[in-house]
């Protein structure tokens, strides 16, 4: 059985990382499928889009359902997953790549103030 590197040293990545590293690595994977169905809807190639926007909405649910709502700024960041979530859904529907980025950036935008909090928490061991 051939080895993947790049496969091990992901997961050696993941085993080792923090909660908030894990977080930070969700969100960058959701925009990664983003940029991927982006470049398929303007391909053409219809099923690879909707295969990575749904993988983007999966990302965004697991984000979503690891919620603790003990905290006040649950509630905003759940409403913020769901315009995402809605955002995703019509760009599938439609292959439209303007509410694509809608979502895109909305989730910059989080990932950006995951990263933030983060650094001022110095909860996580490296951030780049």
């Amino acid at each position: 059985m051939l080895r993947n590197p790049y496969a091990e040293y992901r997961n050696s990545q993941v085993m080792t990382a923090s909660p908030a590293e894990l977080t930070l690595m969700l969100y960058d994977g959701a925009i990664k499928f983003v940029n991927i169905a982006h470049d398929a809807i303007e391909k053409g190639e219809i099923e690879k889009a909707n295969t990575n926007i749904q993988k983007a909405s999966n990302v965004i649910e697991e984000l979503q359902s690891t919620l603790n709502h003990k905290y006040a700024v649950a509630e905003d960041f759940d409403n913020v997953y769901k315009y995402i979530r809605d955002r995703l859904l019509w760009a599938n529907m439609r292959k439209d790549n303007e509410i694509l980025e809608q979502a895109k950036d909305a989730i910059n935008q989080m990932r950006d103030t995951w990263k933030e909090v983060m650094r001022v928490t110095n909860n996580g061991q490296k951030v780049s």
